[in-house]
């Protein structure tokens, strides 16, 4: 299958210091919905402002849609689109007048922009409040917005950063809706930058999990999660500031219960990794009962890519509600702006 996107040994050091992608390499394929995964600060949003050519690589080769990014940024930005984790609409003009402008900006005009913006509004479900000003719009409704204005132009790629952040659990299985429709029906390469582990699991076919600007794991979320191989089971101890003898001690004990496979301590708690998790519960209480370590809670779950990143960090992705913000005309107009011949 041709590729979209081929990237080989990204790295990106901001001026102080910062190494925020640290050797990575991938390759997207074409009509393929393609993720990274990752807590806030793993270097997600770093490298799609690269392949975006809105950031200037430190080193690596990086080729977009067949194009060189550095030697052909011009003919990248014609057959993209992008929805960043801002919403980038102008308040002051209506949901439809935001969608020409867009198109404008893409040097598109008549009848044929008309129907097309026509088309995505009845798309992402706002056609009903097209005439309205967006500044009136729920943050739903401008997220969805947004994502149809990035396709006024029929991007070959489309690249979305956390594109549902901050909205609530209905909007957010709308918007996974249309990107599904998106990809399947139109064929339209997407690649997704998520914190959201039911976000990369449901849309995903393949999957790379970042964490500190390197990939730690890579594959389909189902292979992903096969390879944790065992139920898990996550306990917190009495007061969360327990001594660390008694955390040690917890996971000695831990260690010796037959079926148990790994024990990893992370800020959520314990969790150990065992078949038939339900059975080996009643043993880890009255272990821990004979060792006089006192249990607040114990909850056991069949693998998640959580799981899956907790086994290659040590940690859980912490999902972190950002603030969306609304940002200027100007910012509107430079964001998506093609570059003019």
């Amino acid at each position: 299958m041709p590729e979209t996107i081929s990237v080989q040994d990204l790295v990106e050091v901001y001026s102080d210091g910062t190494k925020a992608v640290d050797g990575i390499s991938f390759e997207v394929n074409e009509g393929e919905f393609f993720g990274f995964l990752g807590p806030n600060g793993a270097g997600k949003s770093t490298t799609i402002k690269v392949l975006t050519t809105l950031l200037r690589k430190t080193a690596g080769k990086i080729s977009v849609a067949g194009f060189d990014i550095e030697k052909h940024p011009e003919e990248i930005r014609r057959v993209i689109g992008v929805q960043s984790q801002e919403t980038v609409v102008d308040p002051d003009l209506t949901g439809r007048e935001n969608m020409m402008l867009e198109g404008h900006l893409h040097q598109m005009s008549g009848d044929g922009l008309k129907k097309r913006v026509d088309e995505l509004l009845t798309l992402v479900g706002i056609a009903d409040v097209a005439d309205k000003r967006a500044g009136h719009y729920s943050g739903g409704m401008k997220k969805r917005l947004d994502l149809a204005s990035a396709l006024v132009h029929k991007p070959k790629l489309l690249f979305l950063d956390e594109p549902t952040t901050g909205l609530d659990p209905q909007s957010r299985a709308a918007i996974w809706g249309y990107l599904s429709k998106l990809n399947k029906e139109e064929g339209i390469t997407i690649f997704l930058t998520t914190q959201y582990m039911e976000e990369a699991d449901k849309l995903c076919e393949r999957l790379y999990i970042i964490d500190q600007g390197k990939i730690v794991a890579s594959g389909t979320p189902e292979s992903l999660k096969r390879e944790v191989g065992a139920d898990s089971i996550t306990m917190t101890l009495e007061n969360s500031g327990v001594a660390t003898q008694t955390k040690e001690k917890a996971k000695e004990v831990l260690g010796a219960i037959q079926g148990i496979s790994k024990v990893i301590e992370s800020d959520a708690g314990i969790t150990v990794y065992a078949r038939n998790a339900s059975l080996i519960i009643a043993d880890i209480v009255r272990a821990f009962d004979s060792n006089k370590i006192r249990l607040t809670s114990v909850n056991f779950a069949s693998p998640t890519l959580d799981d899956v990143f907790l086994q290659h960090t040590g940690r859980r992705i912490r999902t972190e509600e950002l603030n969306t913000k609304q940002t200027s005309f100007a910012r509107f107009g430079a964001r998506r702006r093609p570059v003019r011949q």
